[in-house]
C-alpha cells in the first residue's frame, strides 16, 4: 500500500518519536511504500488566515485557491491508500498543530467538494481506504471514555468520512503513558511495528 505517516511532535528524542521509529520499521517491513511528514520539522504553520476563512466560508461557486504551502500535503493525500497519524494525545484531542494540518489541509477542492445547491458534501480522498492512529494518553482509558475521546471521534467520524465508503479505521493507544512502566511502553513499541506488518 502507499502509506502516509503524519508525524506530530516537537522531538524525535520522545516516545512518540520512538514509536514513530517503529511505525515506519514495521511499514517498511511489509513493504508498503511510505511518505512522511513531519510537520514540526517542515515548519508547517497551523493557524487558518483570515483570508482562507473567507474564501472557506463564503465563496461557494469554487474550491478556494491552492496555497503554496499546502500543495505537497494535498498532493500526498491523493496520493495515499492508508493515512496513519502519530502524535501524542494533549488536553482530550490532537496536538494544535495537527488539528491546523486538518483545519488547512482538508478543505473544499483537496478533501471534499460541495457542489452549488447540493447540501452534502462530496468526498475526494477516496483513494484512502485505511486511517490508522498511533498516540498516546497522560489519562487512563475510564477518563478518557468518560471525556468522549475527542481525538478519536475526529479521526475516525470527521477524517473518515471524506475518505472510501470501505475505509477501515484502527486505533493504537498507550493510556495512562504517565505512569507506564518501561515494560508497558516497550510492549507498545512492538505492538506498534506488529500492527503496521499487518496493515492491508
Amino acid at each position: 500500500m502507499k502509506a502516509l505517516v503524519v508525524f506530530c511532535h516537537p522531538t524525535h528524542e520522545s516516545f512518540t518519536g520512538a514509536v514513530l521509529e517503529r511505525v515506519l520499521a514495521g511499514l517498511t517491513g511489509a513493504g508498503h511504500e511510505i511518505r512522511l511528514t513531519d510537520l514540526y520539522a517542515a515548519g508547517f504553520t497551523p493557524e487558518l488566515t483570515r483570508e482562507e476563512l473567507v474564501d472557506y466560508r463564503f465563496d461557494h461557486r469554487h474550491a478556494p485557491d491552492r496555497r503554496p504551502d499546502i500543495d505537497q500535503a494535498a498532493d500526498d493525500l491523493h496520493w495515499a491508500e492508508a493515512l496513519v497519524l502519530v502524535y501524542p494525545t494533549w488536553w482530550s484531542g490532537q496536538p494544535a498543530m495537527l488539528k491546523g494540518w486538518f483545519d488547512r489541509v482538508w478543505v473544499k477542492g483537496v478533501a471534499f467538494d460541495l457542489p452549488e445547491g447540493a447540501t452534502r458534501v462530496r468526498p475526494l480522498l477516496r483513494n484512502i481506504r485505511r486511517i490508522v492512529v498511533v498516540t498516546s494518553h497522560g489519562s487512563s482509558k475510564f477518563v478518557n471514555a468518560v471525556e468522549g475521546e475527542t481525538g478519536k471521534r475526529a479521526a475516525f467520524r470527521s477524517l473518515r468520512v471524506l475518505c472510501s465508503r470501505r475505509c477501515r479505521t484502527k486505533w493504537i493507544a498507550l493510556y495512562g503513558i504517565d505512569n507506564a512502566s518501561a515494560g508497558r511502553r516497550h510492549d507498545f513499541l512492538v505492538r506498534a511495528e506488529r500492527s503496521m506488518l499487518r496493515l492491508r
